[in-house]
């Protein structure tokens, strides 16, 4: 009896090890299996996009001096063809260059008549339509720049749209081959003393003549 007693104490002490060794063994196994937890991240803000700069504003009656690229004359052009040329001098508004020189312009020829057809003289208007700024063509309107020749030997210049007179044409614009001949139409201001005297002949502005034409209404360029 009390051989059988011990026997069932040695197999309840058994039984409760097994019993121990499996259930740390379950708990073992659940650690393992249990994914690391990893501290998130924290979202990083996204650098901020610098203020864009205000516009420089080219005021109205600002002057632009270009150059032709080709030769116009009231023979060889005629109303409504297109006519090239590049800034000659930066415009520089508040210390800020606004068009800078050598920017590429185009513009309309307004008025071509050639000796003759016009009451016994000849005529040339031109108007700039646009300024190439940053690699984009920008709008601007300007004031024409024309010209006229009534007569023999008598040759005027005038800015259409005020009628005021305009600066003497340099040199022999009548004819010359590229950079001869550079004449400057100026604005307003400019005396009209000097004046070309070329004879009965057709107006011609050859290549490289410099012109200057004066914005009629402001202009915003973005700066970059």
């Amino acid at each position: 009896m009390r051989s059988r007693r011990a026997t069932l104490i040695f197999l309840g002490l058994l039984l409760s090890l097994i019993l121990a060794a499996c259930s740390k063994k379950t708990e073992q196994s659940a650690d393992n299996a249990a994914p690391a937890q990893t501290q998130p991240t924290p979202a990083q803000p996204a650098p901020a996009a610098p203020a864009p700069l205000p516009p420089i504003v080219v005021p109205s009656g600002t002057a632009l001096t270009v150059r032709l690229a080709q030769s116009v004359g009231s023979k060889i052009s005629q109303a409504g063809q297109s006519f090239s040329g590049s800034v000659a001098d930066a415009v520089v508004i508040g210390g800020s260059t606004a068009i800078p020189a050598g920017a590429k312009v185009s513009g309309t020829v307004v008025d071509a008549k050639p000796l003759g057809r016009f009451a016994g003289g000849a005529s040339l208007t031109l108007r700039l339509n646009s300024v190439d700024i940053h690699g984009t063509a920008q709008a601007i309107k300007t004031s024409a720049v024309a010209q006229t020749e009534k007569g023999k030997g008598k040759r005027t210049a005038v800015l259409a749209g005020g009628g005021a007179a305009v600066g003497a044409l340099i040199g022999g614009l009548a004819g010359g081959g590229k950079g001869a001949g550079i004449g400057a139409l100026a604005g307003g201001g400019a005396g009209t003393g000097g004046a070309a005297f070329t004879g009965n002949k057709d107006i011609v502005l050859p290549a490289e003549s410099a012109l200057t034409f004066t914005l009629s209404q402001p202009v915003e360029i973005q700066q970059q």
